[in-house]
């Protein structure tokens, strides 16, 4: 099961309509299993834990039994979940794919080490493929979506797959199948999204 993450500032808010539901639409265009949650729920654990370095029941279960993580983009003025980066620590352990999205990419870089930088992008940019990866299959250069207030200095460990002229644009994790994408595949680029899913079927036979 494909786990959602939506990375918003409370649970079923307008951003999800906008940043999350576009995600769920492209998953259900394939037969995966998925379910979508609020970061929020990363934090709760079982009534009977007293141990605070335990994970929580759903970072379990991503740990052991996700096929697959995606964490999904927030409204530009919406950055609260920089603040709990820390409930994500679970992803350093993680041999899963995972995909982060605007918000879920600055959470891969700063869980991984790499400084948030303030750099507000608003509209289409284009974006130069320069690492072959599955995640960018059939994607040489291409026009994107950018809407973020933040980008952030490359974490240590991590690869860029992709870049603007300004700014970088996707990153991979050097020996994991962590992936970033600061642009929105949701908006006009699924075939990121779709790429991403060929990973975690094991259709893709490098990465």
């Amino acid at each position: 099961m494909i786990i959602i993450c939506d990375l918003s500032y409370k649970s079923e808010s307008l951003s999800f309509f906008e940043y999350v539901k576009p995600i769920e639409e492209i998953i259900k265009k394939t037969e995966m299993s998925f379910k979508t949650v609020h970061y929020s729920e990363l934090e709760k654990k079982s009534e009977s834990s007293n141990n605070s370095e335990e994970y929580s029941g759903l970072q379990n279960f991503l740990l052991k039994k996700a096929t697959g993580i995606i964490l999904c983009g927030t409204a530009l003025k919406d950055n609260e979940f920089l603040k709990k980066t820390e409930i994500f620590q679970f992803l350093k352990y993680t041999e899963i794919p995972v995909l982060g999205i605007c918000a879920g990419f600055q959470v891969i870089a700063k869980l991984f080490g790499g400084n948030i930088i303030e750099n507000k992008k608003i509209g289409m940019t284009t974006v130069k493929t320069i690492s072959d990866s599955p995640v960018l299959r059939g994607m040489d250069k291409f026009e994107a979506y950018e809407l973020h207030k933040n980008s952030f200095e490359l974490p240590a460990d991590f690869l860029i797959l992709a870049e603007s002229d300004t700014d970088i644009q996707v990153i991979k994790h050097r020996y994991k199948l962590i992936f970033g994408v600061i642009f929105h595949p949701e908006v006009r680029n699924e075939r990121v999204v779709e790429n991403f899913l060929g990973i975690i079927r094991g259709t893709c036979k490098s990465v």
